[in-house]
């Protein structure tokens, strides 16, 4: 039976990688991202609409097209997002609320506007996008890591809350990997979306990497997917190995707050090859060890993960 598919923020990075994998078997599938036109990787076949993870009306509006083209949906994707990142007294509450409006309301919204339709069919699947941040929580992410692990905690309480209607839940939770993520930071704590850029785009994976697997465990309706070696470690690590996990936040913590001041000094001396809130290739390199215990995710700004 082919398989009726929506993805949200789809035009790129993970959603993309998604959509152009569901295209390969011949899914039935709707694409959406914030953009009123569609995307120039808008796979053959697929469909394509404006819908904003914020907007109550662009939702029912997704509702009543796979109602009334598909008459139904198999797999619902909840993927768009924002990458954040910030030490918490840099962050205002406005960074707080764009981030939860659309990482964790957003994800919210998809899953409350199709439970009624997976309950009537007896059937579906709720695919939502979290981040290894939601399982593991390294220093100066507090925002990310906050709406990424209440994703995870609305997922697990849905899988059992929907069982009973025949209605499955699984939560992707990717470390770092290549994508365009780091274009939705919002300048708030340059140090450590500077750490975070770098972190995204040495990445081992590729988002298409990343789409295989999760496709792996959603057909295989796994709760929880874990998508590289990494994060399963890490995931594992905190588990199993509490202190060791604990030791290696706190070391990452510290490198944090030593480049901070390090930053701070050099703010009148600044040179072309070292920028205002850059920081040393130590501490990314650092973060890289520290923080794959850390981060993620998934798309295009405001309108993807």
């Amino acid at each position: 039976m082919t398989q009726r598919v929506l993805i949200t923020g789809a035009a790129s990075g993970l959603g993309a990688a998604l959509a152009a994998a569901y295209a390969r078997r011949g899914a039935q599938l709707l694409v959406t991202d914030r953009s009123p036109t569609p995307p120039d990787n808008l796979p053959d076949g697929a469909s394509y609409l404006p819908l904003d993870v914020t907007s109550d009306a662009d939702w029912q509006r997704a509702l009543s097209w796979a109602t009334e083209r598909w008459d139904g949906l198999d797999i619902l994707v909840n993927n768009a997002g924002v990458a954040a990142g910030g030490r918490v007294d840099t962050l205002t509450v406005d960074d707080w609320r764009w981030v939860t409006e659309i990482n964790l309301f957003g994800v919210v919204r998809g899953c409350r506007t199709f439970t009624p339709l997976f309950k009537s069919q007896g059937h579906g699947h709720l695919v939502n996008t979290a981040s290894l941040a939601g399982l593991v929580h390294p220093p100066a992410m507090s925002s990310y890591n906050a709406v990424k692990a209440a994703v995870v905690a609305l997922s697990e309480t849905l899988r059992h809350e929907l069982e009973p209607h025949g209605v499955t839940c699984s939560v992707v939770c990717p470390s770092f990997f290549r994508t365009n993520l780091a274009r939705s930071l919002p300048g708030s704590d340059p140090l450590m979306e500077t750490i975070a850029t770098k972190l995204i785009t040495r990445a081992p994976h590729s988002a298409e990497e990343i789409a295989a697997r999760v496709l792996h465990g959603v057909d295989r309706r796994r709760p929880m997917i874990l998508t590289d070696r990494a994060g399963r470690r890490a995931y594992w690590a905190k588990r199993l190995l509490s202190p060791l996990y604990h030791r290696q936040m706190r070391q990452f913590g510290a490198r944090v707050q030593a480049e901070a001041r390090r930053t701070a000094a050099r703010s009148d001396t600044t040179t072309p090859d070292q920028p205002p809130g850059a920081p040393s290739d130590a501490v990314s390199d650092a973060a890289s060890e520290g923080a794959s215990s850390a981060a993620h995710d998934t798309t295009s700004p405001g309108g993807t993960a």
